[in-house]
């Protein structure tokens, strides 16, 4: 097994390789204006500090988002991309779950919630019943509107970090940003164990910002 994975639906832009017993090796750069910029390079890098090449990967893993349209697309155009070309399967995995998976590693347990930042104001979010259980689907709301709700829960990521008035008990210490290690690290988990994956399709939650006019005025050839 050797499997690339990729995620730039958060600031991070991060890739990382696994050859199915642990990570040899990763980058992680956070910017959040430089996805198309950065992720090529990062994946020769990581390539080439492993000695491997391309043709010799068995799958990618790319995070699905939920995220803003740019940043996201990056990531999953070029996983699906990598896939095609070499002819090896792409594995989706909702960002969020990469990141509970890294909280679980740096020792989190129980119950707890993930927060990214949405922008706007608002976060993106998931509840937890451990590092590998999603108990709710993906969500995008303002903190305020989560205080009640997720009251007494512990929260990891940036926009828990962000929003720390809005959460209970922010734990800033761990994990706030993507990581593609983690998200190897739990898919060739799932393929050990026959786990479920996501179709490599954009999680956005939002409807796109640039739209048709309502009234717009038709102009036809006479």
């Amino acid at each position: 097994m050797l499997l690339l994975a990729l995620d730039t639906a958060t600031p991070a832009v991060t890739v990382a390789l696994h050859d199915g017993d642990s990570v040899v090796a990763e980058s992680n750069q956070v910017d959040a204006r430089r996805h198309g910029e950065l992720l090529l390079p990062a994946v020769d890098r990581v390539l080439g500090e492993a000695g491997r090449t391309l043709d010799e990967l068995t799958g990618v893993v790319v995070g699905v988002g939920p995220g803003p349209y740019t940043g996201l697309r990056v990531g999953i155009v070029t996983a699906a991309t990598f896939a095609a070309t070499l002819d090896v399967p792409v594995h989706g995995l909702c960002t969020l779950d990469g990141l509970a998976y890294a909280a679980g590693q740096a020792g989190l347990t129980g119950e707890f919630v993930v927060a990214t930042d949405a922008r706007r104001k608002e976060v993106y979010w998931a509840r937890y019943a451990d590092a590998r259980t999603r108990v709710t689907e993906p969500s995008v709301d303002r903190p305020g509107d989560l205080t009640e709700p997720l009251a007494g829960l512990t929260a990891v990521g940036a926009g828990a970090v962000l929003y720390a008035d809005a959460f209970s008990d922010v734990r800033a210490d761990l994990p706030q940003h993507q990581s593609a290690a983690a998200l190897a690290c739990l898919a060739a988990e799932r393929l050990r164990t026959g786990g479920e994956f996501l179709p490599p399709q954009p999680l956005y939650l939002r409807r796109p910002d640039a739209q048709v006019p309502a009234n717009y005025k038709v102009v036809t050839p006479k």
